[in-house]
């Protein structure tokens, strides 16, 4: 993980030893494989470290995690560790959002959502292999006109992937990378007395969208959403009105979008279906990686430095 100063350079972050983990060693306070970063409403920064070496293999031990950090200082706050039973075998830890004293992820891998309680750091699996958290055969991720697979004949399919708190705390939002969303009261989510009977029972559709890479919503309620198929950047607004902000061929797979308090959309640009394990060891990847911005309202690309 990186900081991008003044002068262009990146420099480690937090530190060199955090991002110098290798094979053998203790991961207790080394990244594994940073996958998310979000602020939370305190202005702290949250890493989400799935703890996998290899995209879609096991965590190793103490490797999966969550990292709170001062961001003006790069001092970690505390580390969340995810247990075996919370990060299981063929977990991939993915993405985070906060409500109050809750935080929620999602597990990509094994089709869970997790509720964390943040003062606790107690967490929790939720609709584990629910039918709104596993992704569905008949949506694969279409780009360049083929559909993506990770072995002959077998698209390839993320489980829950992203999220997002309704502004005014009541609802998640989340689904399946593929979609479609859902929505579930966030009440129900914070009992641990709940059953998880009556957790299915209360998940209710609510978007139907289509492949994407990353989400953000503002304090409105517009949810700002990466399409897979088209390098487009689109708005759902509260009405569930879809209006197309941009398609430019430089956002291909754009990731984990950002609202940044001028209200500019800032979108890393991951190239994820272009990694190897896609093309039979061949990398496809375009340098060098892209961070661009855009102004949602004129739709015009600013490369990032």
């Amino acid at each position: 993980m990186g900081l991008l100063t003044e002068n262009g350079k990146i420099e480690p972050f937090p530190d060199a030893d955090w991002n110098g983990w290798q094979p053998g060693q203790n991961a207790t306070h080394r990244f594994v494989s940073v996958n998310a970063l979000h602020v939370a409403p305190d202005g702290t920064l949250w890493v989400v470290d799935t703890g996998t070496p290899s995209f879609g293999g096991p965590p190793v031990p103490r490797g999966a995690k969550l990292v709170r950090v001062d961001p003006a200082t790069g001092h970690v706050l505390r580390i969340y560790p995810l247990d075996p039973e919370i990060a299981k075998t063929g977990s991939y830890i993915d993405d985070i959002r906060f409500n109050g004293r809750h935080a929620y992820l999602t597990d990509a891998g094994k089709a869970a959502l997790i509720v964390l309680d943040i003062k606790t750091g107690q967490a929790r699996r939720v609709l584990d292999n629910d039918a709104s958290t596993r992704a569905r055969t008949d949506r694969p991720i279409v780009m360049g006109g083929h559909v993506l697979e990770n072995g002959p004949h077998q698209p390839f399919l993320v489980n829950v992937d992203p999220l997002e708190v309704s502004p005014d705390g009541k609802w998640l939002y989340f689904g399946p990378l593929e979609g479609p969303w859902s929505r579930i009261p966030t009440a129900l989510l914070d009992d641990p007395n709940v059953a998880s009977t009556d957790l299915s029972a209360a998940v209710q559709p609510w978007a139907d969208l289509p492949p994407i890479g990353g989400s953000a919503m503002d304090t409105a309620g517009n949810l700002y959403f990466t399409n897979l198929k088209d390098d487009g950047v689109y708005r759902r607004d509260v009405s569930g009105k879809i209006t197309k902000l941009i398609s430019d061929s430089r956002l291909h797979w754009a990731d984990a979008p950002c609202l940044a308090p001028d209200g500019r959309l800032w979108l890393p640009i991951a190239q994820l279906d272009r990694l190897p394990m896609f093309y039979q060891g061949q990398s496809r990847i375009i340098q060098p990686f892209l961070l661009v911005s855009i102004d949602p309202h004129a739709g015009q690309v600013k490369p990032g430095r």
